[in-house]
């Protein structure tokens, strides 16, 4: 299926040229994405693309994350062939919450962000993973209504977004929580897919919702390689 861009609406490439293609030619921009999938499917790398996408277009990013360090961080982009350096500190961001103090990182998030976008001009953003931010509220009625007001401080920003999210453990088509896939515009899920005859574990993405924009509703092959995500064309049978 091939999708005709609507040149009217603004987008902003995720830096994977089979996703663009799925997305009617990237994400709307100034929307809120998220990857929701298993370990071991690839989650950061499609999220840490999306950024050096930006990087290299002369935008500026934010990454924020409750589990890795900037060390951590830069260290996995300079594996993939990214020569992150030059923009450290001056076009890309990583800001580190803390995922024990729930007060420090709901302060973080809704004290020192906004700033942050507004003083550097920052036009993409990502939350890697949101799943561990969520966790940290006690009960699902808080979650639910901290989670609304997140989306709609980001909202607030004027940036396009990009979250990740691990699945559930009893459904792998849904986000941990069961919750985010409702608050954001676009949902993009990545699985794994076992041929009966077991000789290789494949790779799948399906773009499962997408406000305002037109996409493709094929289940299509993706490969993770050395420097890069690769969505290839659809098939009948993965």
């Amino acid at each position: 299926m091939t999708l005709t861009p609507d040149n009217d609406i603004p987008r902003i490439s995720t830096g994977v040229a089979g996703l663009d293609e799925m997305l009617s030619g990237g994400l709307v921009e100034g929307s809120i994405g998220v990857i929701v999938g298993a370990y071991g499917t690839g989650k950061t790398t499609f999220a840490l693309q999306f950024v050096w996408e930006g990087l290299v277009r002369g935008e500026t990013a934010i990454y924020i994350s409750p589990e890795e360090s900037e060390e951590s961080v830069v260290r996995y982009m300079a594996m993939k062939g990214w020569e992150i350096g030059k923009y450290l500190h001056t076009s890309f961001f990583v800001l580190k919450l803390d995922p024990t103090n729930f007060n420090l990182s709901i302060n973080t998030i809704r004290n020192d962000l906004p700033p942050l976008i507004k003083k550097f001009g920052a036009t993409r953003l990502v939350f890697d993973p949101i799943s561990l931010f969520e966790d940290l509220f006690e009960s699902e009625a808080s979650r639910r209504y901290e989670m609304y007001r997140f989306i709609e401080l980001l909202r607030d920003q004027h940036c396009t977004m990009m979250m990740t999210s691990e699945t559930a453990r009893d459904n792998p088509l849904s986000s941990r929580h069961n919750l985010i896939e409702y608050l954001v515009d676009t949902v993009i899920l990545l699985r794994y897919v076992r041929p009966d005859d077991r000789t290789r574990v494949h790779l799948a993405l399906e773009v499962v919702k997408m406000r305002r924009s037109p996409h493709s509703r094929e289940i299509r092959p993706f490969e993770i390689g050395s420097d890069r995500v690769e969505v290839l064309p659809a098939v009948d049978a993965l």
